[in-house]
């Protein structure tokens, strides 16, 4: 079951539609504290945040700033702007201004602290996140970024905590599900791991992204045939991913019955000849035996000559 680069890219797009939907609320107040012009830059910075022109919101948003600047929305407004334009110091910077002009608003550390958790600065983003959750409990983002950099720092317990939280306060969404399932499989706790895989599927089918996680938990269980349907499920939603399908291949490959043994020839014995180390020994002992016999009979033979004559 997840690369550094791949998990920032989706806090990204979190980030994102978080930003929008406080923006929205920023320039709604705004709008009915009737400064009309303030209201109208804002509410040209809102459409173009969410039409992906952030350097234009950008522009939009200093403009609200020089005709109001001691509202924080405001600043943090340009602030999501800089952080969807990726200019990460100048988001913090106006975030931390927002701090500055309202400490008691928990928007602010939130803002910020996400904006550590894209970077992958997992460490820095805690404070601000706890700090956010003290002043609005009830800040479910707050508890899913404080899951994701739970899960950044290894810290698993922690993470499913968090998930168990958020989850409370919004149980239809299908990430949280995903991450808390992430959490329990790097603790080894496979099948409750899958449950939270199922239950983020089932509320979200469409991405292929959790079928490969819960079919990367099968084969950590060695259990193939089950990962095999989810790897192929993934496939039909991402026909040209090239990782899909080598995992595929591979966990074919591990539940294909193993070809059947080879029969090894047996060599047939080369016909001996007679001239073998064992055949001439014999014979030279046969020869041998035979000398001693011829010559014990000569002897005697010749034995018996003389004694006729002597005789």
């Amino acid at each position: 079951m997840h690369n550094l680069k791949n998990r920032t890219f989706v806090l990204a797009a979190v980030a994102f539609c978080y930003a929008a939907q406080s923006i929205t609320g920023f320039a709604q107040e705004k709008k009915k504290k009737g400064d009309s012009a303030a209201s109208e830059h804002a509410k040209q910075g809102v459409a173009l945040i969410q039409a992906g022109k952030p350097e234009e919101a950008i522009v939009e948003f200093t403009k609200v700033i020089e005709v109001d600047p001691k509202n924080p929305h405001h600043y943090s407004n340009r602030g999501t702007a800089y952080r969807a334009a990726g200019k990460f110091p100048e988001a913090q910077a106006d975030f931390s201004k927002a701090i500055e002009l309202a400490p008691k608003d928990a928007m602010g550390y939130f803002e910020r602290g996400q904006t550590n958790v894209i970077q992958n600065l997992f460490e820095p983003a805690i404070p601000d996140l706890d700090k956010a959750i003290e002043l609005k409990p009830d800040l479910v983002a707050a508890y899913k970024f404080r899951g994701f950099a739970q899960i950044g720092r290894s810290d698993f317990d922690k993470a499913i905590a968090d998930f168990d939280k958020a989850i409370e306060k919004s149980p239809d969404d299908p990430q949280l599900y995903e991450r808390r399932g992430f959490a329990k499989r790097s603790l080894k706790r496979w099948d409750e791991a899958l449950a939270d895989y199922t239950t983020a599927i089932e509320k979200n089918p469409n991405d292929p992204d959790v079928y490969n996680k819960r079919a990367y938990t099968y084969a950590l269980m060695n259990q193939y045939a089950k990962a095999i349907p989810d790897l192929e499920t993934a496939l039909k939603l991402k026909p040209d991913d090239a990782d899909t399908k080598d995992r595929l291949r591979y966990a074919q490959a591990q539940v294909a019955p193993p070809p059947p043994p080879v029969a090894t020839p047996v060599p047939t014995p080369e016909p001996r000849g007679l001239m073998t180390p064992i055949n001439i020994g014999i014979a030279i002992a046969v020869l041998i035996i035979l000398a001693v016999i011829v010559s014990m009979l000569a002897r005697r033979k010749k034995t018996e000559t003389t004694s006729s004559r002597i005789q």
